[in-house]
């Protein structure tokens, strides 16, 4: 009986096991979390290697193509290559030179199986370095083999399977992957479906962005322009549902029809409905800019827009002098309730220009410092929204470049725009210097938007609510022209598939519009102390760059802020935080301690103890700490409690520059002795660079480590002790937990995190 029970028994496992392995993997249920978790940090946005985006089923189907977005030197513009928008389906996008990587053909298995068996069949060591010749900088050349060149790429590239260069998948991620492959990889994504809740005010909106008029249409198309790259979410909705707004062939009710131009001011050669579009897919970090919508926010946009009596007499059309001066286009939509608009939700508009919209940003960040701080000018004082006369002056003068793909003009046509630029900046100034001082009233403190921090990570760069760090080498004060006019040049004229001209163009302005920004804020200081901020931030070849492109600094209008003392900008600052304290999203007193207790107040001991100690790492130039030198940009440190919970704090390197002021030769102007540490609670990019992991009562150790270690042997041994390697065979439930603390601490900004920029260290 015993052994009879004991066959029935096994065959009822074998059974069970056949039963198992023929049972259809569903790729919504089974493969897409995998690829989430361990693929998405990479394979997201237009960076992703070999386009291959796999946050989304139609992503996985597109496949891949040889053909990078990002191209420094590209002389003609490229056709779109935007998900979702720019063709429909596997066969649509073949059309458009994508290969299939989940097809089987010829005999072979799918192009995605033999890369994860690649990879299963040479894991990196454990926790070791990566050999120093694989190539994981962000520049790489990737290869984008095709199936039928698979071979020699396995035998040329062996260490470069899938996950790439980094700890690999579980067996049973392994398997389920490969068994949904030989199934022929179907897909049953379903598309996101709005709640009741969010049907409702979805169908309120649309109603209200397509009602009838000419006043009407221009205002729609003016928001449609400032919100086309929002994630729009809505007040009462479901967590994780995102929208966007497009223009669409069809009106509300029907199947939205997106209709997809270059760029969201280009003729749409029909008649446009606006409509709010689920978003599909996997939300990534690096792209997710929210905003938010309720039944409060379109009462506001009625008030802003609606409560004056203006009027239009002709709707403008499109074309490149639409796209090229806003301020003309719109300019029947008063001012007013332009500018008002864009300061309610500042936060969201400076995250556009700054973090996104296009995942590799160094177009754009390489003219901004590594840490600054923005304010900005309150309507009341902004000349452009309060002078009719001063503002039509000022119209024509504030077109921007970067219309033209040709490089042939490229010289001339950016001469042209910083002559405008600059006879506005000379106009500016002499209006300004007739006005009344600038005193804190001139500065607006309508929200918790009016204090913006930025961090740059050399080629990303993130914006925060409040004030964080120490004071920084320069302040923005932006008024409506340049805060609208780097949205139009950073993010709606912006075209990632353009030319190296229109690169260059937009990188060109940016600077003067940096510079602008500065020179705004300097009249706030006394008279006396300005040509030295100024000699300051334009250091070394950056006075060259005063004479050949910038106007002249106003070195002598008075100011009505009463600022005592040698150091003005730190006296403004100190003011800043005590005038504004209530709109200071983020006090840090771990990076301006001004007393004996340097952490945030509610704190249990042990993170009190673990701040405490972080404190002493902010405010040391690299000269004095020389494990910065080691650093890389943007750390994340993950400090485990007693009671199992756990901290994030980000550790972010400041680089220290003579001058941000020239498009090549960056590191020609580094000041390493002057770099900085920032360190704030918090994940602070959406590209981690490293991750230490260590307990709550090691940090003081932690902290002493990095101060003693004054070369790039001693800080390895930092790393040996607590650093967390591509290679760490924990390494993806380290990294995939910064993006569940986030999701914890915000919910609303969650999304994964980019692994692109994780360093070798």
């Amino acid at each position: 009986m015993l052994r009879q029970g004991l066959a029935v028994f096994f065959l009822g496992f074998i059974l069970a096991g056949l039963a198992g392995a023929s049972e259809a993997v569903s790729y919504s249920r089974d493969i897409q979390p995998i690829l989430t978790q361990k693929c998405v940090a990479c394979h997201a946005c237009y960076d992703a290697p070999c386009q291959l985006n796999l946050g989304s089923g139609e992503g996985v189907l597109r496949g891949a193509s040889k053909q990078p977005v990002y191209d420094g030197g590209r002389t003609k513009a490229q056709a779109p290559t935007r998900l979702f928008f720019d063709a429909q389906g596997g066969a649509a996008w073949r059309d458009k030179g994508f290969a299939s990587v989940v097809d089987a053909r010829d005999g072979q298995a799918a192009l995605m199986a033999r890369m994860l068996e690649l990879g299963r069949s040479n894991p990196p060591a454990a926790n070791a370095k990566l050999p120093a010749d694989l190539d994981i900088s962000l520049g790489r050349e990737n290869q984008c083999p095709l199936p039928d060149e698979f071979a020699a790429y396995q035998k040329k590239f062996a260490h470069a399977g899938m996950p790439f260069a980094v700890t690999g998948l579980s067996d049973s991620e392994y398997r389920t992957l490969q068994q949904w492959l030989k199934q022929g990889a179907p897909v049953d994504e379903q598309a996101l479906q709005p709640s009741a809740v969010e049907q409702a005010q979805i169908a309120e909106w649309e109603t209200f962005l397509n009602a009838p008029g000419a006043r009407e249409n221009l205002v729609n198309r003016w928001l449609f322009e400032h919100l086309f790259l929002a994630h729009l979410y809505f007040e009462g909705g479901e967590a994780g549902h995102f929208f966007q707004l497009v223009r669409s062939r069809t009106p509300s009710g029907q199947p939205i029809d997106p209709i997809a131009t270059r760029r969201p001011n280009e003729d749409p050669g029909t008649q446009v409905y606006y409509r709010l579009w689920p978003i599909q897919g996997v939300i990534v970090h690096k792209t997710h800019i929210t905003y938010p919508l309720s039944a409060k926010k379109l009462a506001r946009v009625r008030e802003l827009f609606y409560a004056s009596d203006w009027t239009v007499d002709a709707v403008p059309g499109y074309g490149v002098q639409r796209r090229a001066n806003p301020f003309e286009t719109f300019a029947a939509i008063p001012a007013q309730a332009r500018y008002q608009f864009m300061l309610d939700n500042a936060e969201y508009f400076v995250r556009t220009f700054i973090r996104g919209p296009v995942c590799r940003g160094q177009i754009a960040t390489d003219v901004i410092r590594d840490n600054f701080w923005a304010v900005f000018q309150a309507p009341e004082y902004d000349l452009y929204i309060s002078d009719a006369a001063y503002r039509a002056e000022a119209t024509p003068l504030l077109a921007m470049p970067g219309q033209f793909d040709e490089i042939g003009d490229l010289l001339g046509l950016w001469r042209g725009y910083r002559d405008k630029r600059n006879q506005y900046e000379d106009m500016r100034r002499a209006a300004y210097a007739d006005a009344p001082v600038p005193g804190w009233s001139s500065i607006w403190a309508g929200n918790d938007n009016a204090l913006l921090s930025i961090f740059r990570h050399h080629d990303s760069a993130m914006v925060r609510k409040g004030l964080i760090g120490e004071v920084p080498q320069t302040i923005w004060l932006m008024d409506y022209p340049l805060l609208e006019r780097t949205y139009y040049q950073l993010v709606v004229n912006f075209d990632v598939f353009g030319t190296v001209s229109h690169q260059a163009q937009t990188r060109l302005y940016f600077d003067l519009i940096r510079n602008g920004a500065e020179l705004n804020f300097l009249r706030l200081l006394p008279p006396e102390s300005r040509q030295a901020y100024l000699d300051d931030w334009y250091q070394n070849s950056g006075q060259l760059k005063m004479w050949l492109s910038y106007t002249e600094a106003d070195l002598d209008t008075p100011t009505g802020l009463q600022l005592a003392g040698g150091d003005a900008k730190g006296a403004f600052a100190e003011a800043l935080l005590s005038r504004y304290a209530d709109l200071n999203a983020r006090p840090d007193p771990l990076n301006r301690c001004h007393g004996a207790h340097c952490y945030r107040k509610g704190l249990e001991p042990q993170l009190r103890s673990a701040e405490q100690a972080l404190s002493r790492l902010p405010g040391r130039p690299a000269a004095g700490l020389k494990v910065i030198e080691q650093l890389p940009e943007a750390t994340l440190l993950r400090i485990e409690l007693a009671d199992g919970k756990r901290e994030v704090y980000s550790l972010l390197r400041n680089r220290a520059h003579s001058n941000v002021a020239f498009m090549t030769g960056e590191s020609l102007r580094y000041q390493p002795g002057l770099d900085t540490l920032t360190v704030y609670p918090g994940v602070l990019t959406s590209y981690p660079s490293f991750i230490f992991n260590l307990r709550a009562g090691e940090v003081p150790e932690f902290v002493a480590a990095l101060e003693q270690a004054r070369d790039a042997a001693a800080f390895e041994q930092v790393v040996k002790r607590w650093g967390i390697r591509r290679s760490h065979p924990e390494f993806w439930r380290y990294f995939n937990d910064l993006s569940a603390y986030i999701q914890e601490t915000e919910p609303v900004e969650a999304g994964v995190l980019d692994m692109n920029r994780y360093q070798n260290l």
